[in-house]
């Protein structure tokens, strides 16, 4: 689980680097920015989602302390 939770947050971070990236790069002349940042969006949704779901199969449960 904490696995895929890594990945999802290292593909976050990409994609936020690349379009820090391409708006330098780029100018704002193209759209690779716009599309780096939906990519980025889609991810954390889908990542929300994925939690959501795993907490409703009961595959992750809170801590107490």
């Amino acid at each position: 689980m904490r696995i895929v939770i890594v990945l999802a947050l290292v593909g976050i971070l990409f994609s936020l680097g690349s379009a820090l990236f391409y708006l330098m790069r780029d100018k704002g002349t193209t759209n690779r920015t716009v599309n780096a940042l939906t990519i980025r969006v889609g991810i954390s949704i889908a990542l929300f989602l994925f939690i959501l779901f795993s907490y409703w199969m009961g595959w992750i449960e809170p801590r107490s302390y």
